[in-house]
């Protein structure tokens, strides 16, 4: 039945920050007058995991994947002529939620906004960070500590301000099925609002039940993640009214954002990519009583390297396209009473349950991340077994790839380059900053920080008289760090050979041949330098190779270029697989290659795998790289071939 008054569209976003806050603010203003309605922040990796960008981990990350923001001059620049009292702000941070909040409160402080007024969200989803992401900083307790301190702080001062955005996004990336991503996201969601229970009075629990938002994601199966997202909505009005006795259906309402998949984007015949991400953003938008308060869309070209302004910009118009040139805001739901929408989304609700009590059988969220990671890196597994043996069909990948050269990836400006000069000119100005401040209120500021950390106090107001004294990120975070713990999360990688056989008999008698030959088990050494916590590919590597017999050593995310060289020198490694998916390969793998050298190692051959541009491809090999594999190389029983043979012609060669 047709309405009298058309919805409202959603937020138009585009996720979005590279090189400098400069650089980003100029991206931000231009996105704005092009009709973008919301802004959604991406931080580099060390903000993100809480180091200045002259951090010796930071080396080579900074403003990579998103913008640097060392202190509160940076959020300064990020928002200048920005105002943050008109603005919906969404910042994907995590681990450093609330420092990142702490400045943006600094900085509308400084415009002179009316705090009480301000929109956004922080992602503050610290759980999804162990199993998928990896951005994590403390052990998973004290991280919970801190998400419901911003929650019970945004509720007193910034009460139109989502304090956590449940974030499954990560979870499909990192594999997980309808089922799991809806369990393990409100798995995350009932321990973060069991812990705020007694933060917050009882009387205002219900609105802060109301103030939890969740960001999904949205794969090419469109109609199974139409009916995912109903279950979602059905599932948490059932948790908030049943779990938590909220009575105000307005509090009850599953408020969700989406970036649609990037995961499916291909690097091959890339093209593709456009209508993968239209049909995609359908399943969020088709379905009235289960559409998105906020999209933003990956660019036709990610697989390949950064997007261009245009890029974002042709995104964007497939958005405005659907919302105002279509009828789609003009009806109901669509689906309402439909048998085989309803069958779907009943099956996946019975599937979300068990997983659901099997967590919390487990003491809930915190207590099952080790189960939870693992259930990804199996249901990955199978993602990735069902494309190498053609039972999933991606276009352009393992069918149908021959075809025209695309015209959209000739030249050299096909995609952007994050400035080569960014990184030292951030380091001149963080360098400058800390050079003009008041260091006797930066470090009164620091202790106030530690104390509230200590004691149990709510870490919100100390971190934000931190950003106004000057203090940067790495030393807030250094602060909570020193309290609370650093944390290594579970691989999910069991050294326990499974029963995966498929096309596995003929490698595994080639290891036993090669290993034999050695005088010991083939050691396969896989490390993730630098920030980069994406380590799906890396988990998958190191699964199928302990599959086919070699002994592996994966010992997870964010390792120095010193450790990485330590473990294969006590490992005895016959190779070395680095993966870097942020871009810093070339400075990274140089600095392996160079530390190998003066190891007396570079014997060890080494493998890198990520997004690198055949120009950076040929950089690689130039310094000794062995092999590069990039995302068009999805065979990963060709990947253990090359693993023997490179074992078999470097150690084993005249024998």
């Amino acid at each position: 039945m047709s309405q009298t008054q058309k919805d409202r569209p959603w937020l138009f976003r585009t996720y979005a920050g590279h090189s400098t806050a400069a650089a980003s603010n100029a991206l931000y203003r231009g996105n704005l007058a092009k009709g973008q309605t919301g802004l959604s922040v991406a931080f580099d990796l060390p903000t993100q995991t809480g180091y200045d960008s002259d951090h010796v981990l930071a080396k080579g990350e900074v403003g990579k994947v998103g913008v640097p923001v060392s202190h509160l001059g940076d959020m300064r620049a990020l928002f200048n002529d920005i105002p943050l009292d008109q603005m919906n702000t969404s910042m994907t941070i995590n681990a450093t939620a609330p420092w990142l909040l702490s400045l943006y409160i600094a900085v509308a402080e400084e415009q002179g906004a009316d705090i009480s007024a301000l929109q956004g969200t922080v992602q503050n989803d610290i759980i999804k960070e162990y199993l998928s992401r990896g951005t994590y900083i403390c052990p998973p307790e004290p991280s919970l500590r801190m998400i419901t301190d911003v929650a019970a702080y945004t509720r007193e001062h910034l009460p139109k301000w989502n304090p956590m955005n449940v974030c499954s996004y990560h979870l499909q990336e990192a594999g997980a099925t309808p089922e799991e991503e809806l369990a393990f996201a409100l798995a995350t969601a009932t321990a973060v609002l069991d812990d705020l229970k007694g933060k917050v009075p009882a009387e205002n629990f219900p609105a802060m039940v109301g103030r939890i938002s969740f960001f999904v994601n949205a794969g090419i199966r469109f109609v199974t993640e139409l009916c995912k997202m109903r279950a979602f909505v059905e599932l948490w009005d059932e948790i908030c009214a049943d779990r938590y006795g909220v009575e105000d259906a307005k509090y009850r309402r599953f408020r969700y954002g989406v970036q649609v998949n990037s995961l499916g984007l291909t690097e091959q015949q890339p093209e593709n990519n456009v209508y993968r991400i239209l049909l995609e953003t359908l399943a969020v938008t088709l379905s009235k009583n289960a559409r998105a308060r906020a999209v933003q869309l990956p660019a036709w070209n990610e697989a390949l390297g950064l997007p261009r302004p245009w890029d974002q910009q042709w995104s964007l118009r497939m958005q405005q396209i659907l919302a105002y040139e279509t009828d789609l805001l003009e009806f109901d739901d669509l689906f309402d009473g439909n048998p085989a929408i309803d069958r779907k989304v009943n099956a996946l609700k019975e599937g979300a349950r068990a997983e659901l009590a099997q967590i919390d059988g487990m003491g809930g969220a915190v207590g099952a991340i080790g189960y939870m990671k693992s259930r990804l890196v199996e249901s990955n597994a199978s993602r990735i077994a069902g494309i190498e043996s053609g039972n999933t069909t991606v276009v352009g990948v393992n069918k149908w790839q021959s075809g025209e050269p695309s015209p959209l990836t000739a030249g050299d400006d096909a995609i952007m380059v994050a400035d080569p000069k960014a990184e030292a000119d951030q380091l001149n100005r963080l360098k400058d900053w800390k050079a003009a401040r008041d260091t006797t209120a930066v470090n009164n500021a620091l202790a106030a920080l530690r104390t509230a950390a200590r004691d149990g106090s709510n870490v919100m107001p100390s971190s934000i008289a931190c950003a106004r004294a000057g203090v940067t990120t790495g030393e807030w975070a250094d602060v909570i760090r020193s309290v609370f713990g650093q944390y290594r999360g579970p691989t999910g990688v069991s050294q326990n050979q499974s029963n995966r056989t498929e096309g596995l008999d003929e490698l595994r008698e080639q290891v036993d041949r090669v290993s034999s030959a050695l005088g010991r088990r083939l050691k396969f050494l896989v490390g993730k330098p630098g920030l980069d916590g994406h380590s799906n590919g890396a988990e998958q590597i190191a699964t199928r190779a302990r599959d086919c017999g070699m002994d592996i050593s994966y010992e997870g995310i964010r390792l120095t270029p010193d450790e990485i060289i330590e473990a294969a020198r006590n490992n005895q490694a016959h190779v070395i697989g680095l993966s870097i998916l942020s871009g810093s390969h070339l400075p990274l793998v140089q600095d392996v290659m160079t530390k190998l050298e003066d190891a007396q190692l570079q014997d060890i051959p080494v493998i890198v795998g990520g997004i690198v541009p055949d120009e950076d491809a040929n950089a690689l090999r130039a310094m000794g790289v062995a092999k590069v594999y990039t995302p068009k190389d999805f065979e990963l029983n060709v990947i253990m071939a090359d693993i023997i043979n490179l074992v078999d012609g470097r150690f084993l060669a005249g024998e």
